[in-house]
């Protein structure tokens, strides 16, 4: 397989690698990645953290999420917070990211996943879940100049109310809202993954 890189930009590049398919024929295969030389095969490497954060408040627990513009959508998406991990371990990542985007701070951790890959048609991007429980009062104190973002603290009906909207959802955190729906609770000890 050979590699040629299309852009050379900071954030995002386009690559085309040129292979034999499984016939034996020539083909191509273009993606896009963070990085600046992908390798092809290499052991995933998280690029990102997601942070699955349980908000414990006086009225119970409730699941943050956040309202974010996304400009290839051209709208805006409900996800959890999440962003780039920067010469820094996942949980400090999460903590960051977590403070940066709802203004609260991560208090315990209940499980970190293993890297895991976001589209594997389009990008080599992997990341990994952070699940915690997370305290403080919502704000947008830290929000990053071009971060048009809204965290919100949901209850089990605010989240079934957001499941059937027809909001755009981000793949990220449907699988979660549909277990805590069906289940009729916000609680990670049901999952049995949470405990591995």
């Amino acid at each position: 397989m050979k590699i040629e890189k299309i852009t050379n930009m900071k954030w995002l590049n386009i690559f085309n690698v040129s292979y034999k398919n499984k016939k034996g024929q020539d083909s191509n295969w273009t993606f896009a990645s963070r990085k600046q030389n992908p390798v092809l095969g290499e052991e995933l490497k998280p690029d990102a953290v997601v942070i699955v954060p349980i908000h414990k408040t006086p009225e119970g627990d409730k699941l943050v999420l956040i309202k974010e513009f996304r400009i290839p959508l051209g709208d805006y998406e409900y996800g959890f917070p999440a962003g780039l991990i920067e010469n820094e371990n996942n949980v400090d990542s999460a903590k960051r990211e977590l403070f940066e985007e709802t203004g609260l701070n991560l208090t315990k951790i209940i499980h970190v996943s293993p890297p895991c890959v976001s589209s594997a048609g389009l990008s080599d991007e992997s990341v990994v879940y952070v699940i915690c429980e997370c305290e403080g009062t919502i704000n947008k104190d830290n929000l990053e100049e071009n971060e048009d973002i809204t965290a919100n603290s949901m209850n089990l009906k605010d989240l079934k109310n957001l499941y059937k909207s027809g909001s755009k959802l981000s793949a990220k955190c449907v699988p979660f809202l549909m277990t805590f729906i069906m289940n009729g609770k916000i609680e990670f000890n049901m999952i049995p993954w949470a405990k591995i």
